[in-house]
């Protein structure tokens, strides 16, 4: 793991939420929103296309910032402790 910074607040490099991001692939009613079906990666159909996100995400645990963790890892890559 690299050191993070948090680009926002710009002050915190040791409090954070690590999330995990777990998709779903639905399908649901255009008019009622109710969910018809639920299908994994392999079952998709040829016009859904799968979730190619990022698997965590992280969130500052002094500002509440959610943002990629790349953000935090690079914003402290460019700013070290002195």
């Amino acid at each position: 793991m690299k050191p993070y910074l948090c680009p926002n607040c710009k002050t915190n490099r040791s409090r954070f939420n690590m999330i995990k991001q777990v998709s779903r692939s639905i399908k649901v009613d255009p008019r009622s929103g109710e969910m018809i079906s639920e299908c994994s990666s392999d079952q998709l159909a040829v016009y859904h296309v799968d979730y190619k996100g990022p698997e965590y995400k992280v969130q500052c645990g002094a500002c509440g910032l959610i943002e990629d963790e790349i953000s935090f890892q690079r914003f402290a890559e460019h700013n070290p402790l002195s």
